[in-house]
């Protein structure tokens, strides 16, 4: 009997589908990938060359039934219609903002072997960010959220700066999200000036907290966060003011020391934005930088032994694409997957 084929489909062609569909095309040989499908709800001739281009690396089209003489229209060829690639899939990898509402569907699936969800889809399963919960995420959860880009960059700050003697020795958190209006793709919705987020949630600020809190309550620790956030008229980078009380006292040097130990910080003397993301359009991956955060390091701060001030940058979606390549090799072969996520290792840059 023939080996069942390893398919992998991503619903959504935006920031961060559409790069997803390029790496599972580009390594799918060296990944142990057969195929590569994807879903894209609306027809439209301003994607027509995107679409085209992921076609001709060899990904596969699904659409709506409704919607496949639109796409022919277009010159798209439709291999599959959005139900059929989900049921044929190996892993589904959502991400598109319905996450939460497409789930009852994905429940009613048997073929796939896991689904995940993109950023703040809280709920859809248990969170992951590679390199703070690892060791508890199992091919045998069937719904992951990969928390959001920010949801990273806090959390690797506190695994690497708030760890002492092995585990977590942190009193509390705050962070200000500074997040940019929209992605430099978006042709719309830039914002005319600074914008205030709401604190929805009462115990966490914003999301950002929240799912920090519960991805390293999967670990077994119960951490005091809080998070606001504010949207500025820029479309480069989410910047993060951080404020970390700690429960030892540590020094500039001993923080510094552990930033760049930690092989998933990028560490820069550059504090302007602007040449860390063109830094990363000239030597990232699909100009995305991998790391899960950049550090810039003359920002950093101890006023008091036990209290850690900086702001770093988030690398938008990189850190989120190199959790859902990663959690999708757990679901293809786990004992592969540390192997398999070298191809990616040139892209976590240590210095920018």
């Amino acid at each position: 009997m023939a080996a069942k084929k390893h398919i992998v489909h991503v619903v959504g062609t935006g920031t961060i589908g559409e790069p997803l569909i390029g790496m599972f095309t580009e390594f799918k040989d060296k990944w142990g990938i057969d195929e590569v499908t994807f879903h894209k709800r609306t027809p439209n001739s301003d994607d027509r060359a995107m679409i085209n281009s992921l076609l001709n690396r060899g990904a596969r089209l699904a659409a709506d039934e409704q919607a496949r003489d639109d796409f022919a229209r277009l010159g798209h060829r439709v291999s599959y219609t959005a139900e059929e690639a989900v049921e044929r899939a190996t892993v589904v990898v959502d991400c598109s903002p319905a996450g939460n509402d497409n789930k009852h569907f994905y429940q009613s699936v048997k073929g796939p072997k896991g689904f995940m969800a993109q950023g703040s889809e809280f709920g859809f399963g248990k969170p992951y960010a590679r390199g703070i919960n690892d060791e508890v995420q199992s091919p045998d959860e069937r719904f992951v959220q990969i928390v959001s880009c920010n949801t990273h960059n806090i959390s690797v700050l506190l695994k690497t700066i708030a760890t002492h003697n092995g585990k977590m020795s942190l009193e509390s958190g705050q962070f200000v999200c500074m997040r940019r209006a929209n992605d430099v793709s978006d042709a719309k919705s830039f914002l005319a000036a600074p914008q205030a987020g709401r604190h929805d949630d009462h115990e966490f600020g914003t999301h950002h907290a929240r799912d920090a809190h519960h991805l390293f309550q999967t670990v077994g620790e119960k951490l005091n966060l809080f998070s606001s956030a504010i949207k500025i008229n820029t479309q480069y980078m989410h910047t993060l003011w951080f404020n970390l009380e700690l429960k030892h006292d540590t020094s500039l040097e001993e923080v510094k020391n552990a930033l760049r130990a930690n092989p998933r910080v990028a560490c820069t003397n550059k504090r302007s934005v602007n040449q860390i993301f063109s830094f990363g359009r000239d030597h990232g991956y699909y100009g995305r930088i991998l790391s899960q955060t950049v550090m810039p390091m003359s920002t950093l701060t101890v006023p008091r032994p036990r209290k850690v001030v900086g702001f770093c940058y988030t690398p938008q979606d990189g850190n989120s694409l190199l959790s859902s390549v990663a959690a999708t090799l757990r679901y293809l072969d786990a004992n592969k997957m540390e192997e398999r996520l070298d191809v990616l290792r040139p892209y976590i840059f240590r210095e920018i």
